[in-house]
């Protein structure tokens, strides 16, 4: 039934709900299966990209443009985002990045030059810009905080899935069919996406919206696309080492300059103030850690298995598959784990295990069976998943409402710098074991440091939870006796 909602002072029309115990988990769905599009969409034209070079007439060097073109646009574009769903509404919004994001991707198919298609993906940047903040925001408004741990299992599954089906799946469409479908597969995707948006999703809007911060807007886009841009740079032979050097400085000093506009703007169009609330302000720095750690592991797994196991794309990809499984599991335990520990014990217990699975990487060599190493991938996204959904229900926790699309985006914007920092230490790890040697070949050893020291990084993290209270998260969490919180402490303490 179309019924009335009176939200922020404002009336809505709300659309159709779904029937049942399912229907409270349907927007998260939604939403996840959008952010799914976008990620596999980013992984998987990492596969394609020497197959589009050929096809392009372009050397695979030049064509890494496409990628850090669709960064760029993403780094320009999510400051603004959570603005724009205040302003316009999270369904209007949500469904037209769906829809913007389509229509770039039917343009990447359709390129027939590098500059076609650099255009391209900064249309379609845009769309996933707005995608991932805003869809977080859908549900962070939807859903009840008894609820959150639940349902951010289901845009977690996503962002662990995305990475290890874009390899397999880029490298079978390129293998059998054209590299276009890499971009086509959206259409149908985002068709349903959209349909089932404005079904379901309730156009959430605030009141009063204060006047864009233009000058905040444009020192963040150029702040964060500096620093992603430079970071993404580093030790891929693109761009000089000065001008490498000039984008990561004026990015550094761009932000800087934002941090002070922010102290002295009354409506900054992001809230720094945000991190004053610890349980946002762990997961978005001492998460950041991590996410460092994870951000490695999409790059520094398929070069350890194609060029020094020797297995091609498509094989390599469904041996790094198994970690989409272990993470489907999780969806189903994150719950009852997180309620019966409590969001300190499972980020610390938890973030020490991945530490010490990330760092048994280390140990893989071409005479490893693979019985071996898919039980390790497969463990080990079982317990990542079930780090990243403490992370995202924790840093949500205590935020008011109307603060939800502004503390979505500062997220986003942190998230996104730190799994591009993950990238740009394994590339530099890397770098530096081949340094010492005459011969360019990679060898197994030469990955060990980077598995390491992503192992420590995830640590790291984990410690930097103990400051965290016992009991921070408990109306998300729902360990709310006494009992509970005790048994936590006790547990906790054991761990430190």
């Amino acid at each position: 039934m179309v019924g009335q909602l009176k939200y922020a002072g404002r009336e809505e029309v709300t659309p159709k709900r779904a029937e049942g115990r399912f229907s409270k988990f349907l927007v998260p769905l939604i939403v996840g299966c959008a952010l799914f599009m976008e990620l596999l969409d980013s992984t998987v034209i990492s596969t394609a990209l020497p197959v589009m070079a050929r096809s392009l007439g372009e050397s695979p060097i030049r064509l890494n443009l496409a990628i850090t073109s669709y960064l760029l646009s993403l780094a320009i574009f999510i400051p603004i985002s959570g603005w724009m769903s205040d302003k316009f509404g999270s369904r209007t919004v949500f469904r037209s990045a769906i829809a913007i994001f389509t229509v770039g991707s039917v343009l990447c198919g359709l390129s027939h030059s590098l500059t076609e298609l650099v255009a391209a993906r900064v249309f379609q940047g845009l769309g996933g810009a707005m995608m991932t903040p805003v869809g977080r925001a859908v549900v962070l408004k939807t859903v009840p905080k008894a609820d959150l741990v639940e349902a951010m299992s289901y845009l977690t599954v996503p962002a662990v899935m995305g990475p290890v089906v874009g390899p397999p799946l880029g490298g079978f469409i390129v293998t059998y069919w054209s590299w276009r479908w890499i971009f086509f597969i959206n259409v149908p995707i985002g068709v349903v996406g959209m349909t089932l948006v404005t079904m379901y999703i309730e156009n959430f809007r605030e009141p009063d919206v204060p006047p864009l911060d233009l000058q905040g807007f444009m020192l963040t886009g150029l702040g964060l696309a500096g620093l992603v841009f430079g970071f993404e740079a580093i030790g891929r032979g693109v761009l000089p080492p000065g001008l490498v050097a000039i984008l990561i400085g004026g990015g550094a000093v761009c932000t800087a300059l934002y941090v002070v506009h922010a102290r002295r703007s009354d409506h900054p169009i992001i809230d720094l103030g945000l991190l004053k609330i610890p349980t946002f302000a762990a997961p978005t720095v001492a998460g950041g850690m991590f996410r460092i750690g994870i951000g490695a592991l999409p790059f520094l797994l398929p070069m350890l298995l194609q060029l020094v196991f020797g297995l091609s794309p498509f094989a390599s990809g469904m041996l790094t598959f198994t970690s989409a499984v272990g993470a489907l599991t999780m969806k189903f335990t994150a719950t009852p784990i997180i309620r019966r520990l409590g969001f300190r014990t499972v980020l610390i217990g938890n973030g020490t295990l991945c530490a010490f699975i990330l760092t048994s990487y280390a140990l893989f060599r071409p005479s490893t069976p693979y019985t071996v190493i898919v039980l390790t991938l497969l463990i080990g996204g079982f317990f990542r998943s079930l780090q990243f959904t403490a992370l995202n229900a924790l840093a949500y926790s205590d935020i008011p409402v109307e603060s939800m699309s502004g503390a979505s985006s500062l997220s986003s914007m942190a998230q996104q710098l730190f799994l591009s920092l993950g990238v740009t230490l394994a590339a530099f790890l890397l770098h530096l074991s081949l340094g010492h040697r005459e011969v360019a070949a990679l060898t197994a050893w030469d990955f060990t440091p980077s598995f390491i020291i992503t192992g420590v990084l995830a640590l790291l993290s984990a410690l930097m939870f103990i400051r965290l209270a016992p009991d921070a998260g408990v109306e998300v969490s729902g360990l709310e006796s006494r009992d509970q919180i005790s048994t936590a402490v006790e547990v906790v303490a054991q761990v430190d």
